[in-house]
């Protein structure tokens, strides 16, 4: 973050929890980043249960977060959040491709949940919670934060939050990829994503509401 940024980021919010909260709403890119996360998945499962064509059903996948994209690109609008889906979609089509089973377009997902799960925890265990770097971007010091100790059991605190969501999607959906759960394992990814993040979202919130740390720059 430039010294201009932090001292806009200085005169829109007096406290970090207020500067965190600002930053941690933008993540989920509003409604509309939530839907467009959503709806390729909502095609692949709607698509398998009505064809049981992995072919098929990939494509329609793709498809649609091709149109979302284009429409974003069209509107000239941030194309990140449908970007960052169709990652994940092209990922998992070549694993399921690769095996020709439909599972294993979802086992990416489990994967990464996975890996992001065990990064945060060794991460809070170690006491460089992952939100204190989020902490460091807006005061411009990478590390400073660390030198409070109050600051490190609020990173840990909202560290916890934000893995949580990752360790209950594998915790579900592992057992249903195990049994060949395929269409649950679609409706589970839709119910356990966006909408698992937005209640996390809205405990870091709440959390942070309770603090009043003064925003000191460090850069």
């Amino acid at each position: 973050m430039s010294a201009a940024d932090v001292t806009a980021t200085h005169a829109a919010h007096d406290t970090v929890e207020a500067a965190l909260r600002a930053q941690l709403s933008k993540a989920l890119g509003g409604m509309r980043g939530i839907i467009e996360a959503a709806v390729p998945t909502i095609a692949f499962t709607a698509m398998w249960v009505g064809t049981s064509e992995l072919k098929l059903s990939l494509i329609v996948s793709i498809a649609t977060a091709v149109v979302l994209l284009l429409v974003r690109l069209v509107q000239r609008s941030t194309p990140q959040f449908v970007i960052n889906s169709l990652i994940g979609i092209a990922i998992g089509a070549f694993f399921a491709t690769r095996s020709g089973d439909a599972k294993d377009y979802f086992l990416p997902g489990i994967l990464y949940n996975a890996v992001y799960a065990g990064a945060m925890l060794l991460s809070i265990v170690t006491r460089w919670p992952v939100l204190g770097f989020l902490i460091g971007s807006v005061t411009g010091d990478p590390t400073a934060w660390h030198k409070d100790p109050g600051l490190v059991r609020l990173c840990s605190k909202l560290t916890w939050l934000l893995m949580l969501p990752c360790l209950v999607r594998v915790l579900v959906q592992l057992p249903l990829y195990m049994f060949d759960q395929v269409v649950t394992l679609g409706l589970t990814k839709i119910a356990l994503g966006w909408p698992l993040q937005v209640a996390a979202l809205a405990a870091m919130v709440w959390v942070l509401a309770r603090g009043r740390t003064p925003i000191q720059s460090t850069g």
